[in-house]
């Protein structure tokens, strides 16, 4: 009687795993600089799972290698003519088996290649990649540009105000490339409304030449991609604001945002902007 269950049991499962591979969810990949920092996005894969999406992590083991389940990823270096695993794809190959790539944090190294078409990197080959093959690439917006490793070897959590400029720029030229910022806790949100897109918002045409806004109300819209510092003090002297509504692709450097805080005045991110 025992074994008949066990048989029974293991038939059923078996079932189960036939149905659920005969429904292909999409899936999407998640890139983390260190086997722990996942941790942290719990809320992310649940998300994923509840709106059926699959999802795969990604851990870096350097700047050229990396783990995917057991298989180690490597970038080919010179002279290089034999990877640690044969059966790994290479970073260029990865994004085939995925709807898009979330990266929760990128550094300034990362940003700078990945911006200037640069290879050498497991994250800028990647980045590389999913945008020849027309995927979405998210990265988190409220990030420092710091690695994990190099806030732990410097004791520091932020850049100079140099480095912040030259990070909030390459920010701006990876978004001309395709690639999408967004909130850190919401980046599971916009990845599911990426393969699965809910009604269409009305598209807003949005000039990145010219700065078009709105004054209503002691409230500013702000439609171009960059806000600096200099805009602030220059537009905030002509007619001060108290608030100031922003698309989701706008990026405020770091000494602006500060600016703002300084004078009381809040943001409000638009969506499907």
């Amino acid at each position: 009687m025992e074994i008949k269950q066990m048989v029974e049991s293991i038939v059923r499962e078996l079932l189960n795993s036939l149905e659920q591979q005969s429904v292909k969810r999409p899936k999407v990949l998640y890139i983390f600089y260190d086997s722990t920092a996942h941790e942290a996005f719990t809320d992310h894969f649940i998300w994923l799972t509840n709106h059926h999406v699959n999802y795969d992590r990604l851990c870096l083991d350097g700047e050229a290698s990396s783990w995917l389940g057991k298989h180690q990823i490597e970038c080919g270096g010179y002279g290089k003519t034999i990877a640690s695993d044969e059966f790994a794809p290479s970073p260029l190959e990865v994004p085939l088996d995925y709807e898009g790539i979330v990266i929760p944090e990128i550094d300034l190294d990362n940003a700078a290649r990945a911006a200037l078409g640069m290879k050498g990197t497991i994250i800028s080959e990647i980045i590389f990649s999913t945008l020849v093959q027309n995927k979405f690439v998210l990265i988190g917006d409220d990030i420092s540009g710091l690695k994990r490793a190099d806030r732990r070897t410097l004791r520091t959590l932020t850049l100079p105000k140099a480095y912040v400029n030259l990070f909030d720029y390459y920010k701006m030229e990876l978004q001309m490339y395709g690639v999408e910022f967004g909130p850190l806790k919401q980046l599971a949100e916009m990845a599911v409304h990426k393969i699965q897109p809910g009604p269409e918002v009305p598209n807003i045409a949005i000039n990145i030449e010219t700065e078009e806004r709105i004054e209503k109300n002691n409230s500013m819209v702000y439609e171009g991609r960059l806000i600096s510092a200099d805009w602030v003090e220059r537009e905030f002297k002509s007619k001060p604001f108290g608030s100031l509504r922003v698309g989701k692709r706008t990026i405020i450097s770091s000494l602006a945002q500060d600016m703002l805080k300084d004078k009381g005045i809040t943001i409000d991110y638009a969506a499907g902007r």
